[in-house]
């Protein structure tokens, strides 16, 4: 049996929480604030689809519901980095780091995620829950952290899920092969309940390591304190014995009820398109606990916030991965075309020949999700979509430079694919081997790094250009 956390007085309340993070998106210029009473169905999802690239958004009294809405927390990969106060450079280093040595969560017995307790539960009166997309089903809960604790051994599980609200109390909830159904398999199997929580509301390091590909029985709670550099703070639940974040917003108490099934999707999905409806498992939710004045996140299904938070941790696995085998990978991208899941880029400084082939299968054994894979050399920067594309464009030919697999296990939420049944295709966008340095050597001007624009450019262009032209004869 796994021992609990060490138990101590709450002290401060933690610096790093979902309002430090948005208090440093405002004072930078980086968070919008819509206009109050945005509808809840529909029209805060389209406010937040149009700044996605931009801004974070909160949306005051959506729906005239007192409880603010916030979304876009991702909208950009460096935010993921900012928010760990580290350079994006740094970021999948990081990230491997805190996988490889987490941080154990301390136990507080008061917490500011139970200031108030309803356990009259009715989820749509208690809290602003938004429909997104247009053919959803209705509201999802989407940005929530699903913890889940082994009934075995008493181990937490965090992860994300879709949760359609099927009622007042009660949650439509898409389980995939991973932990938090094996845990409920233990449950089922033992006749009983499994006890989770859904926590909405927390540091953006949370979310990430809820998205890390760990063992069974590694607490990603652990992984998100080494990635802040101090242990999160963790409160027992008012009903059950789950442990959650003390500074979260907002906390769902609930149980997986064996056995039972109810229709819940459809739902838009990562790869922006719907994932069907169909008997999914089913919450029923004992009690909400919150701040006195909570903040909701949401992610809207298929939206930048969505991929980014899922890329980021596959491809510190990945990069991991691959250079278990291969030492002179330097870096890897799940691009965002590619929906940060199907499609890899893979940066290496190339040794000999036939080595990206050898790269690509070995990332095809990475992680079934991927779809495709690039390889390129170490002159191109694979967070530039027109880099890449350049190096297939100069240095690939199809004939020689493509491996393609058929009939292996893909994505079943791709809907080219068979049931999850997919091709895999390689390109070996690296430049041959050669003697010649002016073969693949490309152009560069000299000096272009070290121009400063503020001092290379007018303040105003539009008066100078004015000038030049009055002095014109």
């Amino acid at each position: 049996m796994r021992s609990e956390p060490t138990v101590r007085p709450l002290a401060q309340p933690a610096k790093a929480d979902l309002r430090a993070w948005l208090a440093a998106l405002a004072q930078r210029g980086d968070l919008a604030v819509a206009h109050e009473g945005v509808p809840l169905a529909d029209a805060l999802a389209a406010i937040a689809k149009r700044t996605e690239r931009d801004k974070a958004v909160l949306f005051p009294r959506p729906g005239g519901h007192a409880v603010p809405v916030v979304a876009n927390l991702f909208t950009r990969r460096a935010w993921v980095a900012d928010s760990l106060g580290i350079d994006e450079h740094d970021l999948l280093p990081r990230f491997l780091a805190a996988a490889a040595d987490p941080l154990p969560c301390v136990e507080v017995t008061g917490a500011g995620a139970q200031e108030v307790v309803h356990t009259d539960v009715d989820l749509l009166k208690l809290l602003p829950i938004p429909k997104h997309n247009e053919l959803d089903s209705g509201p999802y809960i989407t940005a929530g952290l699903m913890i889940a604790r082994n009934p075995r051994t008493g181990a937490q599980n965090v992860s994300i899920h879709r949760c359609q609200i099927s009622g007042p109390n009660r949650i439509g909830v898409l389980l995939l092969p991973r932990h938090t159904r094996a845990y409920y398999r233990m449950a089922a199997e033992a006749g009983t309940a499994l006890e989770i929580a859904i926590v909405i509301g927390v540091h953006p390091a949370l979310l990430l390591a809820s998205q890390a590909i760990a063992a069974l029985d590694v607490d990603e709670m652990e992984i998100a304190g080494a990635l802040l550099g101090r242990p999160v703070e963790v409160v027992k639940c008012r009903t059950n014995a789950v442990r959650v974040p003390a500074d979260a917003e907002i906390v769902l108490e609930g149980r997986i009820l064996p056995g039972v099934r109810e229709p819940e999707g459809p739902f838009g999905e990562f790869p922006q398109y719907y994932g069907p409806r169909a008997l999914r498992e089913v919450i029923e939710i004992d009690a909400v606990t919150h701040r006195r004045h909570p903040i909701f996140h949401t992610i809207v299904g298929g939206s930048f916030e969505h991929l980014v938070l899922g890329g980021v941790p596959r491809e510190a696995t990945l990069l991991q991965h691959l250079k278990r085998s291969f030492p002179n990978v330097l870096d890897v991208r799940l691009t965002t075309g590619g929906t940060c899941r199907y499609h890899l880029a893979v940066k290496i400084d190339k040794l000999s020949p036939g080595e990206p082939k050898n790269i690509i299968m070995c990332a095809f054994g990475g992680h079934y999700d991927i779809k495709q894979v690039i390889v390129v050399d170490k002159d191109v920067d694979i967070s530039v979509p027109e880099q890449i594309e350049w190096a297939v464009a100069t240095r690939f030919q199809a004939d020689r430079d493509m491996v393609l697999v058929a009939g292996a296990q893909g994505s079943k939420l791709d809907p080219s694919s068979d049931e999850g049944m997919s091709a895999k295709l390689g390109l070996d966008a690296t430049a041959p081997l050669t003697d010649d340095p002016m073969a693949f050597r490309r152009i560069h001007v000299m000096g272009e790094e070290a121009v400063d624009l503020d001092t290379a450019l007018v303040k105003d262009p539009n008066a100078a250009f004015a000038r030049i032209i009055a002095q014109m004869p």
